[in-house]
C-alpha cells in the first residue's frame, strides 16, 4: 500500500476545508431567475445566474441562456474557455469568421461544446432552446465585425 505524500495530504485537507466553507448551491427550474440576457445579446433572449458572478475575474460562473427558435448570436470569440451544455431544444454551433449555418453542426439536448479562448464561433437556436454557459470570469464578448455587436445598436 502506498503511502500518502504530507504534500498530498496538506492539498486534500485545504481542498476539504474550501469546500466546506462554500455555500451549497441547489435549484431546481422554478427557482430560476430569468430576466434578459445583458445588451451583447440580441434581444428575445433571456439569462439566469446558477452560479457565481460572471463580472468577477478569476471566478468560475455558471449561465443558462434561453432563445427563441431562429435566434442568432454572429461570429464572436470569449477571452476564456466556453464550456457550453444544451439543456433543452437544438442548437447550431460553427467555427468561423461570420455567422454561416451551412458550417453548423446541429447539437441536440444533453449535447457538449467547448469552445477555446479567443477562437471565433457563431450559434443559431434551431428550435427554442436553453443552453448553459460555465466559464472562468470575466464574461466577456468580442463579436468578429464590431457592426454585429447589438450593444453597439440603438435598438435593442
Amino acid at each position: 500500500m502506498r503511502k500518502l505524500t504530507p504534500l498530498l495530504v496538506l492539498l486534500g485537507l485545504f481542498s476539504a476545508s474550501a469546500l466546506a466553507d462554500a455555500p451549497m448551491t441547489m435549484l431546481t427550474p422554478k427557482d430560476l431567475k430569468w430576466g434578459d440576457a445583458p445588451p451583447v445579446f440580441a434581444k428575445g433572449s433571456k439569462m439566469a445566474v446558477l452560479y457565481g458572478d460572471p463580472s468577477r475575474e478569476g471566478q468560475l460562473f455558471i449561465v443558462r441562456l434561453k432563445m427563441p427558435a431562429g435566434y442568432k448570436i454572429a461570429a464572436h470569440w470569449h477571452p476564456t474557455d466556453e464550456n457550453i451544455t444544451v439543456i433543452s431544444g437544438t442548437f447550431l454551433f460553427g467555427m468561423g469568421d461570420k455567422l454561416d449555418a451551412s458550417k453548423t453542426k446541429a447539437f441536440p439536448a444533453g449535447s457538449f461544446a467547448v469552445a477555446p479562448a479567443k477562437m471565433n464561433h457563431f450559434a443559431i437556436a434551431k428550435t427554442d432552446a436553453v443552453v448553459e454557459v460555465s466559464a472562468i470570469g470575466p464574461f466577456a464578448i468580442t463579436y468578429v465585425n464590431p457592426a454585429d455587436d447589438p450593444s453597439k445598436t440603438a435598438a435593442r
